[in-house]
């Protein structure tokens, strides 16, 4: 018996050791099989993961206004998790410690008292707890154990207070804290100026429209790389070429400037009921566009949104282009004295065409009065006394003063003027004469602005620019300077002619835009302009309605051009008063230059003896005195400066309306005012109660 039992374990111990040695040679056969006979298939496989590299992601440059505001940047948000599952938490420690995290959650977000934080806590753990083991037969358990502490994402200020809680300082396998990173393209003024700063695409990474598209190039910067490497139980990644950061572009949006074109066009287009309007805001010496908006009505909410560039894109463009088509006149010598009369008449009919009729029509108009009333006769007249028998040649001419030129400005969808082809014969002849006034082409309204820019820019034709400068890390890369599409579009004399003639549209006694654009703060010159649309072929009765100008008239410093669709109101009343109101709130800003608080008194028919202004101040006895002797003025008064107001409405009486709207406006009051000179009086009494955004007006004086 015994013997037969140490056979049986001597067999059982023999086949142990045969598995045993069969799994040895397996082994060391297949250690032979990697590195000797196949060693060289593995050599590859390997080279193939070591020598592959993976792309870092440049950070993608910023979007800066003129001076250095964030107008578009990525940011990084946090998403604030809690893991109930994690093996630290235990449950008796929660509750005594739920009490100084519900303590912190409250100061952080006062939306929720601590006790009520502690009951949304202890509820939500306990709904994720029971899902991740339903009691219910088939229910799948929920596999994510993750608490989202906030409904919103974080900023990075935001998260270093959180993560810098007493509950969550400890090591996270104790309070189960985590985060996840998220980096997005912010815009810390939100719509402001929304369509030309442009978007990114799906994947976050390009531009897709705007700035961002068209500078994608530059703000993307260049990938880095990162290779693979060995190490002893792991092959991770380890950079070799940096990734190079996009470059910071600075364009010449003006915030301030942005505010005010903005607020103006809203507001039209809500009083007018207009579907869309457009306005460019540019700087004539520069031809720095320092604001654009496009605002059209939403066909979900009724509200007056960031949309269609329509700065940029083709339009009939009504009476303004006659401004332009005189420039030619001018230039090519068929008008060389602005006071010729020229036959009008209220209509004319040319080469066969139906005849052209004038609201604005006479007997005669000089070009003076051609502009001033906007006559569709007189301009075709003039412009068909050189180009009648060619009339091709207007658009060639129009060719050579670098009218059809691109700008590049860097908007996606950006387009040139377009004019119908008018072959020799009598059809040409026709839209010849249309053209002349404003039909048969589509004139994008910032190619209209940048020829009206040049009239006030002394003939210089200076290419409108939406950016100026490149940098990184805050130092200057690039510069671009002022460019010139013709360094002159016409002669400064013809220029100061058609400065003139813009001048009387709104001053002179039968300007089209007397009535809505005279203003006893800024003197505008500029010119109206009515299209009608086009539907199937056919003009509608829907109107596009333009003004294009300039201001101060004396010295322009700023052109601007305004384009409505569908406002119940003409041009100078729409589009023209849009204008008019952004000049007169940069005035009231400071923003069109020194201005004088006292006004020089004419001196009588007939009167030798010089009279002296009336000097306003809003300072003591001694500083008064001293400006009375250093101008030589022998008579004045002065207002007492207004004293301080401890709440309520403040005291603004005596102030000069510059300082008086900073005061208001710092308190939340919406100001309104009339006259001119020194503040005499206010609607709302100083220290009375009020509304934030409440309207106050003032009355100014000069005497």
């Amino acid at each position: 018996m015994k013997q037969n039992n140490k056979r049986h374990i001597l067999w059982r111990y023999g086949l142990v050791v045969g598995f045993m040695l069969l799994f040895s040679v397996t082994i060391i056969w297949n250690m032979f099989k990697l590195t000797v006979v196949h060693a060289a298939a593995w050599n590859e496989k390997a080279k193939t993961v070591l020598d592959s590299v993976t792309s870092i992601p440049p950070e993608r440059g910023k979007l800066l206004a003129d001076d250095g505001t964030v107008l578009a940047a990525n940011l990084q948000f946090y998403v604030v998790r809690i893991d109930w599952f994690t093996e630290g938490i235990k449950v008796d420690s929660l509750k005594k410690d739920l009490g100084p995290l519900c303590d912190s959650l409250a100061a952080f977000d006062p939306t929720m008292t601590a006790v009520e934080w502690r009951k949304k806590l202890l509820e939500d753990r306990k709904n994720i707890l029971d899902a991740a083991n339903p009691k219910t037969p088939g229910k799948k358990p929920r596999k994510n154990h993750a608490y989202r502490l906030f409904s919103r994402m974080l900023t990075h200020r935001e998260y270093q207070r959180v993560r810098n809680f007493p509950f969550f300082r400890r090591p996270k396998n104790q309070t189960g804290f985590y985060e996840e990173l998220h980096v997005k393209r912010t815009k810390p003024y939100g719509a402001m100026a929304a369509r030309s700063i442009g978007s990114l695409d799906s994947t976050g990474v390009h531009g897709r429209s705007g700035l961002e598209s068209a500078l994608d190039s530059l703000l993307y910067g260049k990938p880095g790389i990162a290779r693979n490497i060995q190490l002893t139980n792991a092959i991770v990644p380890v950079e070799s070429v940096p990734a190079v950061k996009g470059y910071d572009i600075t364009t010449t949006i003006n915030v301030q400037l942005q505010d005010i074109v903005e607020n103006e066009l809203n507001k039209m287009c809500i009083e007018a009921d207009a579907e869309w309007g457009t306005c460019v805001l540019m700087e004539v010496a520069t031809g720095e566009i320092k604001a654009i908006s496009n605002l059209e009505r939403s066909k979900t909410t009724g509200e007056y949104v960031e949309n269609i560039n329509h700065a940029v894109l083709g339009y009939e463009p009504g009476s303004v282009v006659k401004t332009i088509s005189m420039m030619v006149a001018l230039e090519d010598g068929i008008v060389n004295n602005i006071e010729e009369p020229i036959v009008t008449g209220s209509t004319w009919t040319y080469a066969g065409g139906k005849p052209i009729t004038d609201a604005h029509g006479g007997a005669t108009r000089t070009p003076r009065q051609i502009i001033e009333t906007s006559s569709n006769i007189g301009m075709a007249k003039l412009i068909v006394r050189k180009y009648g028998d060619n009339p091709p040649a207007f658009k060639k001419r129009l060719e050579e003063m670098g009218f059809f030129e691109p700008f590049h400005l860097g908007i996606a969808g950006e387009t040139t003027p377009w004019f119908q082809d008018a072959e020799i014969k009598n059809g040409g002849r026709v839209t010849l004469s249309r053209q002349a006034f404003g039909y048969g082409s589509r004139i994008p309204p910032l190619c209209t602005l940048a020829m009206y820019n040049a009239i006030a820019n002394d003939g210089k034709y200076v290419k409108p620019r939406l950016f100026k400068k490149l940098s990184r890390e805050g130092e200057p890369d690039s510069i671009i300077p002022v460019t010139y599409i013709r360094k002159q579009v016409c002669s400064p004399e013809n220029a100061r002619k058609l400065r003139i003639m813009l001048h009387d549209v709104v001053w002179g006694s039968h300007g089209t835009a007397r009535h809505w654009v005279q203003d006893d703060k800024v003197e505008i010159a500029g010119k109206t302009g009515t299209a009608y649309t086009t539907s199937g072929g056919q003009y509608s009765g829907q109107k596009r309605l333009a003004f294009c100008g300039f201001f101060p008239y004396d010295k322009p410093k700023y052109s601007c051009m305004v384009l409505m669709l569908g406002a119940n109101c003409g041009a100078g009343a729409s589009s023209g008063t849009v204008l008019k109101n952004i000049a007169r709130k940069m005035y009231a800003h400071g923003l069109l230059g020194p201005s004088p608080d006292y006004a020089t008194e004419k001196p009588a028919a007939g009167q030798e003896k010089k009279t002296y202004p009336t000097l306003f101040a809003s300072m003591g006895d001694t500083k008064s005195k001293y400006i009375n002797g250093g101008l030589s003025i022998k008579s004045s008064h002065r207002y007492a400066r207004p004293g301080k107001v401890q709440k309520g409405v403040p005291n603004v009486i005596g102030l000069d309306i510059r300082e008086a709207i900073s005061v208001l406006e710092d308190a939340g009051l919406t100001v309104s005012f009339t006259g001119t000179g020194m503040v005499t009086a206010q609607s709302l009494a100083s220290g009375s109660n009020f509304v934030r955004g409440q309207r106050i007006n003032l009355r100014l004086r000069n005497s």
